[in-house]
């Protein structure tokens, strides 16, 4: 009798093909891709690249700026790339794809900005590999505006020159 293969749950599918995705990424600070899903079906997916047409991380470097909080902490965030989270939106809007009630699945938390354009497409539910250092107004974000949020793991990522 043959072995039987254990199948990956439906979230490991979704994130292995993330994984994958990823590997289309420009910028090497963040090489992560995007799946959306809903009903077991994948309905688009993105990765972290610079807009079309325009030069990559890759070719030219990064473009770096720096933000300041409310704390007086500083961040450096590489701004030549367009987030993985924020391709796939586009790309569903592109596409004439509905995304409304799927679920999300990506390398991390989700930065604010990623947050919001997720909130407003109606993605209800967001898994990620792992925490990102930055996410804590994600995660409130997220409870306030009822998205489910996931983490196959608890361990938090950091960039280098954040």
């Amino acid at each position: 009798m043959p072995e039987k293969q254990l199948r990956p749950s439906w979230d490991e599918y979704f994130m292995e093909v993330a994984r994958a995705v990823g590997k289309r990424a420009t910028c090497d600070r963040g090489r992560s891709g995007c799946v959306i899903a809903r009903d077991k079906q994948i309905l688009v997916t993105g990765y972290v690249g610079a807009p079309a047409g325009l030069p990559h991380c890759d070719e030219l470097g990064h473009q770096m700026k720096t933000t300041t909080h409310e704390d007086g902490r500083q961040t450096q965030h590489c701004v030549r790339s367009t987030h993985a989270e924020q391709n796939a939106i586009v790309q569903a809007a592109k596409i004439g794809v509905a995304i409304a009630g799927g679920t999300l699945y990506c390398k991390m938390t989700p930065c604010f900005t990623c947050a919001k354009m997720i909130i407003n497409a109606g993605i209800k539910r967001v898994v990620c590999e792992n925490r990102y250092h930055d996410g804590a107004d994600t995660d409130s974000m997220f409870r306030s505006a009822g998205v489910r949020l996931d983490y196959f793991d608890d361990s938090i990522l950091r960039y280098e020159n954040q």
